[in-house]
C-alpha cells in the first residue's frame, strides 16, 4: 500500500499485469483474487478486459510458444500451457505444430549445452536425463544423442 491510501481497482491491477506479460484469465483470478472486495468484482472486471481483447487466450499460447519452444519440448510447453488454463484445443494445436520443429529445436539445445558427443555411459546418460527435463520427447533425445556423432 502505498503513502497516499489509493488501491489501484482490479482493472488497473490486471492492466498492469497484463502490460508486464499475456496472462491468461485463470492466471489473472489467481493473482487478483485476494484483492477482490465484493463477491463478483473480479468477473466483472475481467470480462470487461476480455472484451476489449485485453485477454485473449491465443495470445497468451502464442506468447508462451514463442518464449519456451527454444528452449523446451513440445510436452514441458503443454504443461506450461495447461496450468494456465489454457482451453485444451489450443494447446493440441500449439504441440502439434511444435512436434514438426522438436527434433531441430532438440539439436540445438543439445549443441549448445553439450556441443560433443558422451565419451562413456555415463556422458550419454546425463545428456539423456537432461533432454527429457526439457521435455523432448525419447525418441528425438535418442535420435540426437546417438546422432551427436554427426555433428
Amino acid at each position: 500500500m502505498n503513502k497516499s491510501g489509493f488501491q489501484p481497482s482490479l482493472k488497473g491491477r490486471a492492466l498492469r499485469l497484463l502490460s508486464q506479460r499475456e496472462h491468461s484469465r485463470l492466471e489473472l483470478e489467481r493473482k487478483l483474487k485476494p484483492f477482490e472486495e465484493t463477491p463478483g468484482e473480479l468477473a466483472e472486471a475481467l470480462d470487461f478486459l476480455q472484451a476489449k481483447d485485453f485477454i485473449n487466450e491465443q495470445r497468451v499460447v502464442e506468447s508462451v510458444v514463442n518464449n519456451r519452444s527454444r528452449k523446451l519440448g513440445a510436452s514441458r510447453v503443454r504443461q506450461e500451457l495447461q496450468a494456465k488454463g489454457l482451453p485444451a484445443e489450443a494447446i493440441a494445436e500449439a504441440v502439434q505444430e511444435m512436434r514438426g520443429t522438436e527434433l531441430a529445436r532438440a539439436q540445438e539445445v543439445w549443441r549448445k549445452k553439450f556441443g560433443e558427443p558422451p565419451a562413456d555411459q555415463a556422458a550419454r546418460l546425463k545428456q539423456v536425463r537432461f533432454l527429457v527435463s526439457r521435455g523432448f520427447a525419447p525418441e528425438v533425445v535418442r535420435k540426437v544423442v546417438s546422432g551427436a556423432e554427426d555433428f
